[in-house]
C-alpha cells in the first residue's frame, strides 16, 4: 500500500547527517544521553517516547518506539494505556486553548 509515509525510510534515518555531520553528532550524542537511564529507567523513557510519538502523530517513532518497548518487555496492552493518555492530554490541551476563542468572543461581544 502506498502512503506518505514510507516504512523503509525509518532505516535510513541516519543519513540525515550526510550533509551537516557536526550538528548530527551533537543531536545524537544528545539523543543518546536523554535515553540512558537516570532518574527515570530507559524503559520508562521509551514508553514516554511512544506515547509522545503518538501525540504529535510521527509513524516512524511510532514503529521504532513499538520496537524498542517490546524488547524491553513492555506488552501491549501497557502501550495501548500509554496512547490513551497522550490523547487524553492532547484532547485536554485542544480544549484548553478553547479558552483562547471563549477571551476573544468576550472581547469582541463587549
Amino acid at each position: 500500500m502506498n502512503t506518505y509515509y514510507n516504512p523503509e525510510d525509518l532505516a535510513q534515518f541516519g543519513n540525515m547527517g550526510e550533509d551537516a555531520p557536526a550538528l548530527w553528532e551533537k543531536f545524537m550524542a544528545y539523543y543518546g544521553k536523554v535515553f540512558e537511564d537516570g532518574a527515570l529507567t530507559a524503559r520508562e523513557k521509551a514508553l514516554i517516547a511512544f506515547a509522545v510519538a503518538h501525540a504529535v502523530q510521527c509513524p516512524y517513532c511510532i514503529d521504532s518506539y513499538t520496537q524498542a518497548l517490546l524488547e524491553k518487555g513492555v506488552n501491549q496492552e501497557q502501550m495501548i494505556e500509554a496512547v490513551h493518555v497522550a490523547a487524553a492530554i492532547r484532547g485536554g490541551a485542544t480544549l484548553a486553548h478553547g479558552m483562547q476563542a471563549k477571551n476573544v468572543i468576550r472581547k469582541l461581544e463587549l
